[in-house]
C-alpha cells in the first residue's frame, strides 16, 4: 500500500454466488439495467477477466479471504473462510449471510447475522419479501448501526429462488415475446438443438429481473455506507457464474470451467478515490483482491509469493503499473481449464469411453466462447491442455511459449 494513502476507515465487501457476470452492465451487456452498479463502476475500478481457479464458492472465498490458496483441487469448506487477521488486526469484521455453513463457520472470528435463503416457488409481491431484500436490508441496518469496520455481505440465492415481484422481469420481454416463466424455481434444464429459443429468451429475462432487484438492493445498502463517517473501500464481486444456455446447460447443474462459469465480474472502489473510472483487463485472481483489501487493512503480506497465491494490487491505485499474471488455472467439479492473456481452455471431465477433446477460444475476441479453434491451434491446445493434470508448483509455473500466452 502506498504510504502516502491513508487506511479507509470501513470496508464494505459484497459477494454474490451464481451471478453471470456477462449480463452486468458494467461488464458491457446493454439491454440489462443496473445504475447503481454503473454508478459504482465509474467510481473505481472494473476487474475485466477475473478467473476462478475453482467453481466451489467456499473454495473461492476461502481464497479471497487468505486461505485456500489457487492450485488446490481438493474442494474448498467454509470452515477455510473466515478472516481471523482482519479480526486481530481491530476490524471487528461482520457477516451478513444467507448460507448457513458459511455463517456457522464464521461465528468464531465474527459477529454473524444469517438471514436464510428461501426456495420460493412463485415471485414475491415486494422487494422487501425477496431473499435479496431481506438480506441486504439486514445489511444496511448493520452498517447504520456502526461499530464495525469490516462488513461482508454474502448472498447465494441467485442459486436458490429468482423470487423478485413480476415487473422485474416482464420489464425485460418485448410486447412480441411469450411472457418470462412465471415461477421462481431455478431451472435445470439441458439445453439441446430441439430447445424452444423463447425458453431460453425467457428465462434470461427472469435472471434480469434478478439482477435488477440486486441492483436497487445493493443501492440501500451504499446509502447506508455513504450515512457513515469517513471513507469506505467497496468491493462487489462474484463468486462463481450460473449456466444461462451459453454451453447446454441452464441452471445449477455441472458444467465444465467455461467463462460462463468461473469468469468473474469484480468492482473495486478505493476509499480515497484513486484510479476512478478505470478498467483493467489483466489475468486476476479472487485471492488478489483479498490480499488487496489486507494491504488497505495494514495486514502484512505473506512470504509466499508463489504465482498461485494472491498479490496486492494496490500499485494500480498508485500509477497503475502491474506485471500481468500469464495465467490461471482451474479445477472445477466438471472439469479443468486454463485461462491466459490470449486464450481459454475448457478440457471437460472424462465421463465416456473417449477422452474428452480440449477446446479452445480466443481472448478477449470471443467473449461468449462459441468458435472453438483447437483444431486450428494444436500446439497451443496440447501446451495448455498439459498444464491442467500437471502438479500446481509446475502448473503455474512453467515457461509458457509465446503463443500460448499471447497468441502470436
Amino acid at each position: 500500500m502506498s504510504q502516502s494513502a491513508p487506511r479507509p476507515d470501513g470496508m464494505l465487501i459484497v459477494t454474490l454466488d451464481r451471478l453471470p457476470g456477462w449480463m452486468l452492465s458494467a461488464s458491457g451487456c446493454t439491454w440489462v439495467g443496473m445504475p447503481v452498479l454503473d454508478s459504482l463502476a465509474a467510481r473505481g475500478i472494473v476487474f475485466d477477466r477475473v478467473i476462478a481457479h475453482s467453481d466451489d464458492p467456499h473454495a473461492v472465498l476461502a481464497a479471497l479471504w487468505g486461505g485456500e490458496r489457487a492450485g488446490s483441487p481438493r474442494a474448498g469448506s467454509p470452515s477455510d473462510v473466515p478472516w481471523p487477521l482482519f479480526a486481530a488486526a481491530g476490524w471487528s469484521p461482520t457477516l451478513i449471510t444467507d448460507d448457513s455453513a458459511l455463517a456457522d463457520a464464521a461465528a468464531s472470528v465474527a459477529a454473524v447475522h444469517h438471514v436464510p435463503a428461501l426456495a420460493a416457488t412463485q415471485p414475491c409481491a415486494t422487494e422487501a419479501e425477496t431473499n435479496l431484500g431481506r438480506l441486504f436490508s439486514a445489511a444496511a441496518q448493520t452498517v447504520a448501526t456502526g461499530g464495525h469496520r469490516l462488513v461482508w455481505c454474502h448472498a447465494t440465492s441467485l442459486g436458490v429462488a429468482w423470487d423478485a415481484p413480476p415487473r422485474f422481469r416482464d420489464h425485460y420481454a418485448d410486447p412480441d415475446d411469450p411472457p418470462p416463466p412465471a415461477t421462481a424455481a431455478v431451472p435445470t434444464i439441458a439445453v439441446a438443438a430441439d430447445t424452444d429459443p423463447d425458453l431460453v429468451v425467457g428465462i434470461r429475462q427472469v435472471m434480469a429481473g434478478q439482477l435488477t432487484l440486486f441492483d436497487a438492493c445493493l443501492g440501500h445498502l451504499l446509502e447506508a455506507v455513504a450515512g457513515r463517517p469517513g471513507q469506505w473501500t467497496v468491493l462487489v464481486a462474484g463468486v462463481r457464474g450460473i449456466g444461462l444456455g451459453l454451453h447446454g446447460r441452464i441452471g445449477c447443474g455441472p458444467l465444465p470451467p467455461y467463462s460462463e462459469l468461473v469468469h468473474l465480474p469484480a468492482i473495486f472502489v478505493d476509499h480515497s478515490g484513486r484510479m476512478a473510472a478505470q478498467r483493467y483487463g489483466g489475468l486476476i485472481l479472487p485471492a488478489d483482491l483479498g490480499a488487496t483489501l489486507a494491504s488497505l487493512a495494514g495486514i502484512a503480506p505473506s512470504s509466499d509469493n508463489a504465482p498461485r497465491h494472491g498479490r496486492d494490487l494496490t500499485s494500480l491505485l498508485d500509477n497503475w503499473q502491474l506485471k500481468e499474471r500469464d495465467r490461471v488455472i482451474c479445477h472445477g467439479s466438471a472439469g479443468r481449464g486454463v485461462a491466459t492473456p490470449a486464450w481459454h481452455l475448457v478440457l471437460p471431465e472424462h465421463t465416456g469411453a473417449e477422452p474428452p477433446r480440449p477446446r479452445l477460444f480466443a481472448k478477449p475476441d470471443d467473449a461468449f466462447e462459441l468458435n472453438d479453434v483447437a483444431d486450428r491451434c494444436p500446439a497451443v491446445t496440447e501446451e495448455l491442455a498439459a498444464l491442467t493434470g500437471a502438479d500446481p508448483s509446475q502448473a503455474w509455473t512453467v515457461p509458457l511459449s509465446n503463443a500460448a500466452r499471447n497468441g502470436v
